[in-house]
């Protein structure tokens, strides 16, 4: 019998994912002035044409706390949850702003291989994950 630890989480993780698409689908920016839409960006500071993306954020900032721990295999373990919501997500994210989408799975990309580096340093983890926060804080919906 499979560990259930193992089949509970994938099982999440696209729950979550499901979840974030309905929610992104559902806050999808409208036709509002530019000074409205750079006000709630600045709130959230994930506003975007790819509409909420505060959940993935917020799973981004527990694997940056981790790495800032040092905690290295745990933070890896938190972001394979990122990459699942993520990936699960994409058919309703990227036809919305393809460019946005990609410059996001990018750093994604990129925080992963520095967590799952056969040695994975604290530093490039961090690095990787300050530019990820920074991509999804970083207002993408201007045209």
């Amino acid at each position: 019998m499979p560990n259930p630890k193992i089949l509970i989480r994938p099982a999440l993780a696209a729950s979550l994912a499901v979840l974030l698409t309905l929610a992104a689908g559902c806050s999808k920016p409208s036709d509002t002035p530019a000074k409205a839409t750079n006000a709630q960006a600045s709130q959230s500071g994930v506003a975007s044409r790819l509409g909420d993306l505060s959940a993935f954020q917020a799973i981004a900032s527990d694997v940056a706390a981790l790495v800032d721990k040092g905690d290295l295999p745990k933070a890896k373990d938190r972001i394979k949850d990122l990459e699942v919501a993520w990936d699960a997500a994409e058919a309703g994210l990227k036809p919305r702003a393809a460019e946005d989408w990609h410059k996001l799975d990018k750093a994604i990309d990129e925080a992963l291989e520095a967590l799952r580096a056969d040695a994975p340093t604290q530093p490039d983890c961090k690095s990787a994950m300050t530019n990820l926060l920074q991509t999804f804080a970083t207002p993408t919906g201007k045209h």
